[in-house]
């Protein structure tokens, strides 16, 4: 990979695919064109009108012209509003209830393909299919919960298609992903073994985690009948050994010190698997249908462990997060008004991976959601098309009891008091995408 591949551009890479704002369930994005957008992504694995096929079923690739090439981006705009009703500080004091958490993120992808033969495609996509950010204000309520937490990824995926005969084709794609973590929280500081545990001011830790790994993809298109298409596709987990550091800021240079250690974390990234239905009813009318899901439960926690210091090897601290497997739902239509000109309608359902109030975190304060999608195709000639699409998200009220007011110390001397942040997020997203695809 590194022979078609420079590492020295991933970070360059990583800046360009902002992961700003998760915007299916988790922090998984869907996002990886702007042309599903108007359908809410419905018929994902099914549809096959452009190189981005690559990454929701790669046996697509055997419906697409000698050679394609599709690059846009989507802007995802996420709101969480909290309200607090009752939340305890612990050793910290904090206040208020943070501003909108929620951020603007830009996910950017590309995507080329080619045939080998009449039978034999190749390609390679880029996207980001996870990724999320949130912030609030430093001195809220929840700062001990968290300040800060944003997830990006990179994925790189070479494919290959292989047209069995007139009504199969068969598709397998490799994954290099890399993921980016940050995580800022407040924290109360003191004297080790020495009550009150908030002797000074509270300090700032910052935690960065990095790794690249690797994966997989596959995926079958059955062509039922002239009009109708039958895709499945599944997509591996991705094991992450990440490694970074924790730095801590604040008033004691000896407890910064002793704070910023070596860290890792171990993060098993969720599978997922797709059923798409594509069927057209008349010349002009499309309809179209999605199953998948997602193997969330891949994550009970996360452990972040010390990697150097006098506590290397402890557990600095455990994100609870006990996610549960999802299923999402989607349908769409398209209409086809002349040649040139298709327009697009979606709406889906999609789980949250979050169990309850007690395992909603300040960092991923989510909940399920309702897309309400739309969008437009205008082909400029037979082998140029743009696709523009945009999305409402609605989610249900999220309410949030996350109790992390267990009362321990740590080498650095840093409480694990972190009080119980108790009240109701207000969520939503809009989504704006746009996708230019040409053969040539």
């Amino acid at each position: 990979m590194q022979k078609i591949f420079n590492p020295r551009l991933v970070p360059a890479l990583m800046a360009i695919a902002f992961s700003g704002s998760a915007s299916a369930a988790g922090f998984q994005l869907l996002e990886q064109n702007a042309s599903g957008l108007g359908n809410a992504y419905a018929g994902s694995a099914a549809v096959a009108d452009n190189a981005s096929t690559i990454y929701f079923n790669p046996a697509g690739m055997t419906q697409l012209q000698d050679r394609e090439v599709s690059m846009g981006g989507t802007l995802v705009k996420t709101s969480f509003d909290f309200k607090d009703n009752g939340s305890s500080v612990g050793t910290l004091a904090g206040s208020g209830n943070g501003n909108d958490g929620g951020t603007l993120g830009f996910i950017p992808n590309a995507y080329m393909s080619w045939a080998l033969s009449k039978d034999v495609y190749i390609g390679l996509g880029m996207g980001a299919p996870f990724g999320m950010k949130t912030e609030y204000d430093d001195d809220w309520v929840g700062a001990a919960h968290s300040i800060s937490f944003e997830i990006k990824t990179i994925n790189l995926n070479p494919s290959i298609a292989w047209r069995a005969n007139e009504w199969l084709s068969l598709g397998f794609g490799l994954n290099w992903q890399r993921v980016e973590a940050e995580y800022v929280r407040k924290v109360a500081t003191g004297v080790v073994g020495v009550p009150p545990f908030n002797a000074f001011p509270a300090s700032t830790v910052k935690l960065t985690l990095d790794d690249d790994s690797w994966g997989w993809n596959a995926g079958a298109l059955f062509k039922l009948a002239p009009q109708t298409k039958l895709g499945v596709s599944y997509r591996s987990s991705v094991k992450y050994d990440t490694k970074g550091k924790t730095e801590t800021s604040g008033p004691s240079s000896a407890l910064n010190t002793a704070g910023s250690v070596d860290a890792k974390a171990e993060i098993k990234m969720p599978d997922t698997f797709i059923v798409s239905l594509a069927h057209g009813l008349n010349d002009r009318v499309e309809l179209l249908g999605d199953v998948s899901w997602t193997g969330w439960s891949s994550i009970p926690k996360v452990d972040i462990v010390r990697a150097s210091g006098a506590a290397s090897g402890t557990i600095a601290q455990v994100l609870e997060t006990d996610f549960r497997d999802t299923w999402r739902v989607a349908v769409g239509a398209n209409y086809k008004i002349d040649e040139a000109l298709k327009l697009k309608f979606g709406l889906a359902y999609d789980q949250t991976p979050v169990k309850d109030a007690e395992h909603r975190l300040t960092s991923m304060p989510d909940n399920n959601r309702t897309w309400f999608s739309a969008g437009a195709q205008w082909k400029l000639n037979k082998t140029t098309a743009i696709d523009v699409g945009a999305a409402y998200l609605y989610l249900k009220d999220a309410e949030i009891n996350n109790n992390q007011s267990q009362t321990a110390m740590t080498v650095a001397a840093q409480s694990t008091n972190r009080g119980t942040v108790k009240g109701t997020y207000d969520d939503s997203a809009w989504i704006l995408g746009a996708q230019f695809s040409m053969a040539f």
